[in-house]
């Protein structure tokens, strides 16, 4: 394979790039490190003046798809203002959205095992991403009193892991989920059942 010409910082994009589309193809462990210096057209040498390692480059992979996350998921949360359930819900569907634009990225961040305590900047977007549904729940439940409102954490995780599960299930082209409804549909109302049982949105209240 002809080596490329790289200016200073293409080299990382490029090995990036190479190993978003191995990860896509193959998952966080099916593919070296060589592998990937080969489809970025360099050494296996190569790789080293940027990264230390596989994990060091998925890692990567994931911060770069929680800068994108983060603000796909912030601008959701303003398409919903003024409505607190309508930011919420907007949230949940940037989830979905993300896994289907950004496969790579989303199995870097969610499927590759990696910490997100391992590196200072990768846990400082994941926390922004993260805030971004708290910042939903707290103006949900802002109405009911303190002593009986549940943790705005608590219940934003409860989300994130429910959009994780349709993503997994029915967004992914999963084989033998077949169900004729659309993951954002599920997702909604799974939401909405899930709000309504912790009484923050009133039991006729759709939106």
């Amino acid at each position: 394979m002809p080596k490329r010409g790289y200016h200073h910082g293409d080299l990382a994009r490029a090995l990036v790039d190479a190993a978003l589309d191995l990860i896509e193809a193959r998952g966080p462990t099916g593919f070296t490190l060589s592998e990937a210096a080969k489809a970025a057209g360099v050494t296996p040498a190569a790789v080293y003046r940027h990264f230390a390692g596989r994990e060091d480059l998925i890692a990567e992979c994931a911060r770069q798809g929680y800068e994108i996350f983060a603000d796909l998921m912030e601008h959701a949360f303003e398409r919903g203002q003024p409505s607190a359930l309508r930011s919420f819900e907007e949230a949940g569907r940037a989830y979905l959205a993300f896994a289907r634009k950004h496969p790579g990225h989303y199995v870097a961040m969610f499927e590759s095992g990696l910490s997100i305590q391992r590196d200072p900047r990768l846990l400082a977007v994941a926390n922004r991403a993260n805030a971004v549904l708290e910042r939903a729940a707290e103006a949900l439940s802002a109405h009911i009193p303190p002593e009986r409102r549940p943790p705005a954490r608590m219940f934003s995780a409860h989300v994130w892991a429910m959009s994780h599960g349709v993503v997994e299930l029915f967004a992914r082209n999963s084989p033998g989920t077949n169900v004729p409804f659309p993951p954002e549909d599920l997702l909604e109302t799974g939401i909405g059942i899930y709000l309504r049982g912790l009484g923050l949105i009133p039991p006729d209240d759709m939106r």
